[in-house]
């Protein structure tokens, strides 16, 4: 036989055998994979968007998207769990945080503002219609004391009340003099001009009103040569030894605060010094444009250093609260219809998971349902791992490892 047609045998030979060994393989493998797709059975199947929802038999979730099955090999790498390597946990400066149980802190920070007194604002008003013929005190803020004139009024009534009390004491019936004497009460004629009316017999053609109560002016109406008439607020007067603060509290804090609580109060511009009171009284109804409820709290300000208008910080101590499930408030992640945390599962696997919350405090925020005591969560980073969950996949992409294959792959293409 000659050398080429050895040649070409053999050429055919190895062909055949290696056909038949590949079919042989293919075969081979295929079975395989039947088999195993045969075996395999879902453990559950979950919703696309809301791997919370979960149902032992295939079909659409609430959304109307088809349930994706969850195998059993698939159980270390959960629905909503993301594997980070520890390199990269440390470079996102990643903190956790355990969820305690105690009480959540039972202290109210909020602002107030300085007020009159209310209790002690005495309101001016006229009685009788008439004219303004001397103002004594010309703006508000101006201090005066009981007894001190505020304004001299002219009016015909009152002149036409003191000639009835004179004829009354000309003809010297005591029934006459009484009534008289009374009406020029109920116009708030001043004790002392009834007196010297009474001592001279001469009309006066105004009348003086003095003030009830020492302090300061406030809301002053009126000028020299008005006309006022009954109805008609002329002045207030408020008293700076005692005062008000009206206290903001947020809607979800006002069941806590109660009437007796002890108030510290400070001023931001007077470092060092504090002021020390009660919750005096706790106003029925929110305002409606900052969703509020007010609580008075009444200072003494012997020194009348507090000065009605004046922003001052509110320190409320409140009743201790219930035991809670605690997590610190910088971990709660929340959203327009739900909070989340991202829960720490160990070994670098973060998912995460929906909460209800209760009561938030300044640092820390009470958890009703979805976690346990002595859960790990993270405190830091959790808005980066939280934006980088995925709903309906692992995070293979935050995996240092695949993120390296990944790189690998890109290179061998490019070349």
């Amino acid at each position: 036989m000659k050398p080429t047609s050895k040649t070409a045998i053999s050429v055919f030979l190895g062909a055949l055998i290696g056909a038949a060994g590949v079919w042989i393989a293919t075969a081979g493998n295929t079975d395989m994979g039947a088999e195993q797709a045969g075996d395999a059975k879902p453990m559950y199947w979950v919703a696309p968007m809301d791997p919370n929802y979960k149902s032992d038999l295939p079909g659409k979730s609430p959304m109307g998207m088809d349930l994706i099955p969850v195998y059993s090999n698939d159980a270390d790498t959960e629905i909503g769990s993301v594997v980070i390597s520890p390199n990269v946990v440390n470079n996102l400066g990643v903190r956790l945080a355990t969820v305690t149980r105690g009480q959540l802190a039972s202290t109210i920070d909020t602002v107030g503002y300085v007020q009159y007194d209310e209790d002690r604002l005495i309101h001016i008003h006229p009685r009788v219609e008439g004219w303004v013929e001397q103002l004594y005190v010309k703006a508000a803020g101006d201090p005066v004391a009981k007894g001190e004139p505020l304004y001299a009024l002219y009016s015909p009534t009152l002149v036409n009340a003191q000639e009835e009390l004179l004829l009354a004491l000309k003809r010297n019936n005591a029934i006459l003099i009484q009534a008289a004497v009374e009406r020029l009460a109920a116009l708030d004629v001043p004790p002392a001009t009834i007196k010297q009316l009474r001592a001279t017999g001469k009309v006066s053609q105004t009348v003086t009103i003095t003030a009830a109560q020492s302090g300061v002016v406030d809301d002053l109406n009126v000028r020299e040569g008005m006309f006022v008439k009954p109805g008609m607020s002329v002045m207030s007067i408020g008293m700076l030894e005692h005062i008000w603060v009206i206290g903001e509290v947020f809607e979800r804090q006002a069941t806590v605060v109660k009437v007796g609580d002890t108030v510290s109060m400070r001023l931001d511009y007077l470092p060092g010094r504090e002021w020390q009171s009660t919750v005096d009284y706790i106003y029925p109804s929110l305002n409606m444009k900052t969703r509020t409820a007010q609580v008075r709290v009444h200072i003494n300000n012997r020194d009348k250093f507090l000065r009605p208008g004046m922003f001052a910080q509110l320190n409320i101590e409140t009743d201790p609260l219930e035991q809670a499930l605690l997590i610190p408030r910088e971990a709660l992640i929340r959203t327009g219809n739900q909070s989340r945390v991202v829960l720490a599962q160990g070994e670098g696997r973060f998912k995460s998971i929906e909460v209800e919350v209760g009561r938030v405090a300044d640092t820390q925020a009470e958890i009703i349902s979805g976690l346990h005591e002595g859960d790990r969560i993270v405190s830091s980073a959790q808005f980066l791992i939280d934006s980088e969950s995925s709903k309906t996949s692992d995070f293979k992409r935050m995996n240092h490892d695949l993120m390296l294959m990944d790189d690998s792959q890109g290179q061998q293409e490019s070349m």
